[in-house]
């Protein structure tokens, strides 16, 4: 009987994420796999429920929508701050910055300066957006027992 990705299986696999206008965010096809174990947390929960009951070879193509992939975009996410937040830096729209919240960073995309304020976007940059998740099993074994 041949072994099926499940919770508690690690998993090696080839995989890329898109657009679904075929933008290529990120992928290891041409690289070494990646190997993680289900329920860890390495992947988001919507990634690893496409990926159960997949076996050794398999090739598969997931389209997954927003809510369980990086969530749909949040308007509360979008702050505005005052310049003072950013030491007399040369603000510019798009740049990504870096800053300090209760649990560590949190980044932030500069979407508007003006005179008195930068508004600054704190959804993930996939947020709303479908993805293509296309994976290449390469081998599955059975949870550790440690």
């Amino acid at each position: 009987m041949s072994i099926t990705v499940d919770t508690g299986t690690k998993v090696t696999l080839h995989f890329s994420l898109a657009l679904e206008d075929g933008e290529l965010i990120d992928s290891n096809f041409d690289a070494q796999p990646a190997t993680f174990t289900m329920g860890d947390g390495n992947l988001l929960p919507g990634f690893e429920a496409v990926l159960k009951g997949l076996k050794i070879g398999d090739q598969q193509q997931f389209s997954i929508s927003p809510e369980h992939a990086f969530g749909q975009r949040n308007p509360e996410n979008i702050q505005t701050l005052a310049h003072d937040h950013f030491e007399n830096e040369d603000l510019q729209i798009g740049a990504v910055y870096s800053f300090q919240n209760g649990d560590g960073e949190l980044p932030g995309v500069i979407v508007d300066v003006d005179a008195e304020q930068v508004r600054v976007d704190f959804n993930h940059p996939l947020s709303g957006r479908t993805i293509i998740f296309r994976v290449d099993i390469i081998d599955i074994s059975p949870e550790s027992l440690h």
